[in-house]
């Protein structure tokens, strides 16, 4: 049993200070969360579920126990299982003992922990909705002290808090991404027509078959697309003279670059 005044209760609230304003990655905090857990439970296992909004569905995160073929794969529906129930209703289950007897339980064959006996599952919590949903296992029977609760009543509130702003932080960085991306996928657009129009004007070719040319030249120099029509409107820039404004060239048949 712990009570507050116990050291490791200090370093604890101290080491969660610390994480919910450190800006880490969600992985990062997800197993410093972990670790927390495990150091005050004592407990033989632990898992971490994370919502997929879209989905309505809770996805396993983070483990204790090896799991790299379950994570991001494991999944259940808001309100199915345990800790589907404990994500729908944001309310804490304690189970000490033979667990799996329990008429919410959902078992996951892939999960060593859905043998185990003792089962506490708690909601992480953020501005009254839940971030997340940590399940704490013992081997064998284990009678959840207040204090134990307290503490992962704690946990899941700060916790819950910094997960949900890494997780906006992320979709933030996500956004942003995806933002360059197709300001990137534009001008590469706005450079091949440009550099299409110089193809079609010179050697009086339709429009399909300049743009072959530059996918045939971007294949045979193993450069990107953008770079070709760069080096089009840069010798076009270097050989143009008066008298190639004034009247087009002649038709040549010569390579491009």
């Amino acid at each position: 049993m712990h009570d507050s005044a116990d050291p490791l209760c200090y370093f604890i609230f101290h080491r969660t200070s610390q994480i919910v304003s450190s800006g880490m990655s969600i992985d990062d905090m997800l197993n410093e969360l972990i670790t927390l857990s495990v150091d005050f439970m004592q407990c033989d296992a632990c898992l971490i579920y994370l919502p997929d909004y879209e989905t309505n569905e809770i996805v396993l995160r983070a483990s204790l126990l090896p799991h790299a073929a379950e994570i991001g794969h494991v999944r259940m529906k808001v309100g199915e299982g345990i800790t589907g129930w404990v994500a729908k209703n944001q309310s804490i289950v304690a189970l000490a003992d033979k667990a799996s007897s329990d008429a919410r339980f959902k078992n996951i064959s892939a999960l060593i922990e859905d043998t185990f006996d003792a089962f506490l599952s708690v909601p992480l919590i953020n501005g009254g909705k839940v971030s997340g949903v940590i399940n704490i296992h013992h081997k064998t029977l284990h009678e959840h002290t207040a204090e134990e609760i307290s503490m992962m009543t704690f946990l899941g509130e700060q916790i819950g808090g910094a997960i949900a702003y890494a997780q906006l932080t992320d979709e933030h960085s996500k956004l942003l991404k995806e933002s360059r991306e197709i300001r990137e996928q534009l001008e590469v657009r706005k450079l091949m027509e440009r550099a299409k129009g110089i193809l079609q004007k010179r050697y009086q070719m339709s429009e399909k078959s300049a743009y072959q040319k530059l996918r045939d030249e971007s294949r045979r120099l193993r450069k990107p697309l953008r770079s070709i029509a760069e080096a089009v409107l840069l010798v076009e820039d270097m050989v143009q003279t008066p008298q190639d404004i004034a009247s087009p060239a002649e038709p040549e048949n010569r390579p491009i670059l």
